[in-house]
C-alpha cells in the first residue's frame, strides 16, 4: 500500500489515480483544507483507495495511520503552497510544511517505512542564474513557500545519512491541464493559476482576464513559463516511485518540459481552445514575477526514463473541459 499525503488535491489525486491504473493500493491522508471529498469519492471508482480525513500536524494520526497498515512507500503532498500567503505568513507555511513533514517521516520511520517520494518545486532555485534550469543550478528561493520545500529537502538529506530514508525530490515547473477523461481536474478556491483563471473568465460574471505586466524582456513582454501536463507528472511521480523500488538512492529530478511560453501565447491557445476572444485587462507587473522559468529536465529523462508526452494545447484543452466540469457544478463561479 501507498501513503498518499495530500491525495484529495489537485496534483495528489491525478497521482493516486496513476498508481490506481497501476494496480497499487492507496491510503489517502489529506485534510481537505483545500482537496476535496468529492474527488476522493471518484478515485474509489477506480482501485482499492482507503481514506484519512487529518492533518500532519496531528503526530498521534499519522503515526497511527502508518503503523496500523502494511505501508510500502509514500507520496508527500501536503503542503500550503500559495507564495504571496506565505511571504505575508510565514509562521503558516514553516509550521504547517516542515513540522508536518516532521510528524510524516518520523511515522515513516518508527514503522521502517524508508521510501518517500517529495513534491518540490522550481521556487526552490529563485531567480534564475540561466536558463534552461538544471538541477545542478543554485537553490536560493525568494519566498517563504520556497524555502520551506528547500529545507525539506535538506532534512530528507540529513535523515537518508541517518537512517538510510531514500527519497526522490521531484522539483515541478508550472503543471496545468486536468485528466483527459474528466474524471478529476483543478478544483482551488481561489484558484491562482494562470490558465484557469484565463479559462474562468470565460464563464459566469467573470469577463475580464487580468494579465500582470506586458513590458518584460521578452518576445511580446510578457513572463515565460514551463507548462508541465498533469497527467505527465503524475507518470514522473510513478516512475520515480518505481527507481526507489528498484533500489535507487536518494535523487532530485526537474520536471518540465524544456519548452517556454509567454503569457501572450498561453492566452492565444486559450481563445483558439475556447473558439472566441477573451477580454483581457493589461495591469502592473507583479512583484517577484520571474521573467522566465524553463526547466531543463534531462536528468529525469537519462535516469527515470521520463518524457513529457502533452502540448500546451493539451494542457488547455482538458483544463477547459474540466472548467465545463465545474461551472454546472458550481453555477455561480
Amino acid at each position: 500500500m501507498i501513503l498518499v499525503t495530500g491525495g484529495a488535491g489537485y496534483v495528489g489525486s491525478h497521482c493516486v489515480l496513476e498508481l490506481l491504473k497501476n494496480a497499487y493500493d492507496v491510503l489517502i491522508f489529506d485534510n481537505l483544507s483545500t482537496g476535496h471529498i468529492e474527488t476522493v469519492e471518484t478515485l474509489k471508482k477506480f482501485g482499492n483507495v482507503e481514506f484519512i480525513k487529518g492533518d500532519l500536524l496531528d503526530e498521534n494520526l499519522i503515526m497511527n495511520a502508518v503503523s496500523g497498515r502494511n505501508i510500502d512507500a509514500v507520496l508527500h503532498f501536503a503542503a500550503y503552497s500559495q507564495v504571496g500567503e506565505s511571504v505575508v505568513n510565514p509562521q503558516k507555511y514553516y509550521i504547517n510544511n516542515v513540522c508536518g513533514t516532521l510528524n510524516l517521516l518520523k511515522a515513516m520511520l518508527e514503522n521502517d517505512v524508508k521510501k518517500i517520494v517529495f513534491s518540490s518545486t522550481a521556487a526552490t532555485y529563485g531567480n534564475p542564474k540561466y536558463v534552461p534550469i538544471d538541477e545542478n543550478h543554485p537553490q536560493e528561493p525568494i519566498n517563504t513557500y520556497g524555502r520551506t520545500k528547500l529545507f525539506i529537502e535538506k532534512i530528507m538529506d540529513d535523515y537518508d545519512k541517518a537512517y538510510g530514508l531514500k527519497s526522490v525530490r521531484l522539483r515541478y515547473f508550472n503543471v496545468a491541464g486536468a485528466n483527459s477523461d474528466g474524471k478529476i481536474g483543478e478544483w482551488h478556491d481561489p484558484e491562482t493559476h494562470l490558465i484557469p483563471n484565463i479559462l474562468k473568465s470565460t464563464f459566469g460574471n467573470r469577463k475580464t482576464f487580468e494579465m500582470y505586466g506586458d513590458d518584460y524582456e521578452t518576445k511580446d513582454g510578457t513572463c515565460v513559463r514551463d507548462y508541465i501536463n498533469i497527467e505527465d507528472l503524475a507518470k514522473a511521480h510513478f516512475l520515480a516511485l518505481k527507481h526507489l523500488e528498484n533500489g535507487g538512492n536518494t535523487d532530485f529530478f526537474n520536471l518540465g518540459t524544456k519548452e517556454g511560453n509567454t503569457v501572450k501565447e498561453v492566452f492565444s491557445v486559450c481563445e483558439q481552445v475556447v473558439g472566441k476572444s477573451i477580454a483581457v485587462d493589461i495591469k502592473p507587473r507583479r512583484d517577484g514575477d520571474t521573467t522566465i522559468l524553463v526547466a531543463d529536465n534531462t536528468k529525469a529523462k537519462k535516469v527515470l526514463g521520463w518524457s513529457p508526452e502533452k502540448s500546451l494545447h493539451d494542457c488547455i484543452e482538458t483544463a477547459y473541459n474540466w472548467e465545463k466540469i465545474l461551472a454546472n457544478k458550481n453555477p455561480q463561479k
